[in-house]
């Protein structure tokens, strides 16, 4: 958790930022999805992160609704972190990164592939409009405000002129 709430601002992927913007919130899901860890021992030992800082961040996952508890093994202190549906939604978003740092970040080539467990395909994400169903190219997509939106465009726009 980055402490930082983007009040000021009607955008999700700010209000996003918030819950998973920050590196080691990256890598611990990543971790999660696709490494099946579920281990406060795991996670660290994987990472290489520091417990205080896992500990807050998973403790923040669980705060979201990304993930949930339950006790692991004798200890009552032990516990396993477990993937909520909201958590499993993120999967899209950490293939997407993948992917951009295959294209941009790693000159080898990738160290990874997805793929679908049925059939071996790879798997891959792909932009689709909803309502003609095709794959536009990226400078085809654009930002419009909503309703909701322009609102807080037009308020946001009173309170500069007013300052």
């Amino acid at each position: 958790m980055l402490n930082y709430l983007y009040e000021d601002q009607v955008c999700s992927a700010a209000r996003s930022l918030e819950l998973v913007g920050e590196r080691w919130s990256l890598l611990i899901l990543r971790d999660a999805l696709f490494a099946g860890r579920t281990r406060f021992s795991d996670f660290q030992r994987s990472l290489g992160v520091a417990p205080n800082i896992l500990a807050k961040r998973l403790d923040g996952f669980v705060k979201a609704g990304i993930m949930t508890t339950r006790p692991h093994g004798p200890h009552p202190h032990h516990r396993e972190y477990e993937l909520t549906p909201r958590g499993l939604d993120f999967k899209p978003v950490v293939i997407a990164l993948t992917e951009w740092g295959d294209r941009w970040a790693n000159p080898e080539g990738p160290p990874i592939v997805y793929q679908h467990e049925d059939c071996g395909g790879r798997v891959d994400v792909h932009l689709r409009c909803r309502a003609c169903g095709t794959e536009p190219k990226l400078n085809e997509v654009v930002a419009k405000p909503t309703a909701r939106g322009r609102a807080w465009l037009k308020e946001r726009m009173r309170k500069e002129r007013g300052k």
